[in-house]
């Protein structure tokens, strides 16, 4: 299957070698919008399967960003939609056969931690799965990476640097914390919420963490950001809605945007 995807992805790319990935989460594709030079919808790719929710297009878009040649996906294929682990994360794969060495991670992501507020960026520095599932189970790709991939670093300390210096250039102020994901479609509830605060956990969502887990098991170094849209369950009174979270992070996309670009500057 990887040869089929490598060898339709390069009937597009004539020659075109990405160094950088990035995964645009929820309300954040417009990057993609701006730079596309081309882009090819996910149905169409061999082994790729198609996102179905609102506010991801579901296109892998190659663009020249800068001086840093960047593939994007506009959109992400998540478990809930009935997926499998390795398929939402085969794009990941794909990714580092095209030769991409780093990975920019974005998510909209609800506040666990009581002093964030909805517009806030985090950094993450860690995660937790609480989704019940790992995406390296099953028949291991020697070419990719080993049986057992020690996870004591995902998320790139050296890169976070880089992440909290366009920060301060752009005077944002970052916050640094742990990720949770569950699997979702259903949003957390409060008691769920404070046990993963209890755990350490500043944000909750229902991605990122499959993708993280593969590239670190390919070899790639990660960068992780969440943009906090909304409060989590039993923090506030209100009730949770995907609306929410598309308006806060269409609200911030602005200065989330900057942000990665600034990073791709200097990583």
């Amino acid at each position: 299957m990887m040869k089929d995807t490598l060898d339709y992805i390069e009937t597009f790319t004539d020659g075109f070698k990405p160094e950088i990935g990035i995964v645009l989460g929820s309300g954040l594709g417009e990057l993609a919008d701006k730079y596309c030079e081309f882009a090819i919808p996910y149905e169409k790719i061999p082994g790729f399967s198609k996102s179905t929710i609102e506010g991801h297009k579901g296109q892998l878009v190659f663009a020249t960003i800068g001086n840093r040649r960047v593939v994007m996906m506009q959109g992400r294929i998540h478990y809930y939609e009935g997926h499998s682990m390795q398929e939402i994360t085969y794009p990941i794969k794909v990714m580092k056969k095209l030769g991409v060495e780093k990975v920019i991670l974005t998510n909209a992501a609800g506040a666990v931690n009581k002093s964030y507020r909805p517009g806030d960026i985090m950094v993450i520095t860690d995660h937790i799965n609480m989704m019940g599932a790992n995406p390296l189970v099953g028949v291991n790709d020697e070419t990719l990476g080993v049986r057992f991939p020690d996870m004591s670093e995902i998320y790139n300390k050296n890169l976070i640097k880089i992440v909290d210096a366009a920060g301060r250039i752009l005077k944002i102020d970052l916050k640094h914390g742990v990720y949770i994901a569950s699997s979702g479609p259903s949003y957390e509830t409060p008691a769920e919420i404070k046990m993963a605060r209890y755990a350490g956990a500043d944000a909750a969502g229902m991605s990122t963490v499959p993708e993280a887990i593969v590239a670190n098991y390919c070899g790639m170094k990660v960068i992780g950001l969440s943009c906090i849209t909304n409060y989590a369950a039993g923090i506030s009174t209100k009730k949770l809605s995907h609306d929410e979270v598309i308006e806060t992070a269409n609200k911030v996309k602005t200065k989330f945007m900057d942000l990665v670009l600034l990073v791709l500057k200097n990583i």
